[in-house]
């Protein structure tokens, strides 16, 4: 993880990060309210989004149906989703693991060829930066597929939950000006969302011969035609 490289480096320059993670679990504050070093900064904390985004998805699907996981398994906190989910469902997972671009195309011929009924993409910065790859091959193999953020319906994704990128962007670019002005990151809190963003793909959908409910567009914050 970057923040924490960028923490083992240094510790006088201030960091200011943006992560999936909880910053007191892998080390970087000793709270959010205080952290107490020299980092500080935005924590989506997106594995507890995991178990929403799965119960949405499955309002599209048949009730006994199998969704399988896509995750980058350098990636901590995907692990733990998957571990989240398993206990609290109660249900043994169907899960496809990609490091790299070159692993996509093979993980998923193994959801399709397990017969998951859809895709649960995890949060993960490569699979954020593949955005427009993961969206074409969920297409290509017709496989209905939910993401983390808006930025994947926005390329042809069919459906996503969770927090703005772009406002978060702008939380991190406000705290370093404030450090640059003299703050210290270890006054600043740890900030996380408030708000999160159910964004539908009604192309996509009709592409995949899904039929959205219209209980599910009502509770939509943006429908893309």
């Amino acid at each position: 993880m970057v923040a924490l490289a960028a923490k083992s480096a240094t510790s006088t320059i201030p960091i200011v990060f943006s992560i999936a993670s909880d910053p007191m679990k892998i080390g970087l504050a000793k709270s959010l309210a205080r952290p107490g070093g020299n980092a500080t900064g935005i924590a989506m904390m997106t594995a507890t989004l995991t178990l929403k985004r799965l119960e949405l998805i499955r309002e599209l699907l048949p009730q006994n149906a199998t969704v399988g996981f896509l995750i980058n398994p350098e990636n901590q906190d995907s692990l733990l989703e998957i571990e989240d989910v398993a206990r609290s469902t109660g249900q043994s997972l169907v899960v496809a693991k990609a490091r790299n671009v070159d692993d996509l195309e093979p993980a998923f011929v193994q959801l399709v060829s397990t017969q998951v009924s859809a895709v649960l993409v995890s949060n993960d910065a490569l699979f954020v930066s593949l955005r427009v790859q993961l969206v074409a091959l969920a297409k290509r193999h017709s496989l209905p597929a939910t993401y983390e953020f808006r930025e994947f319906p926005a390329v042809g994704g069919l459906m996503s939950y969770g927090p703005s990128l772009a406002k978060n962007s702008q939380k991190v670019g406000t705290y370093a000006a404030l450090i640059l002005q003299g703050a210290q990151p270890s006054d600043l809190p740890i900030q996380q969302p408030t708000a999160f963003e159910l964004v539908i793909n009604l192309s996509a959908a009709r592409s995949l011969g899904i039929q959205i409910p219209p209980s599910l567009l009502l509770r939509a914050d943006e429908v893309i035609e």
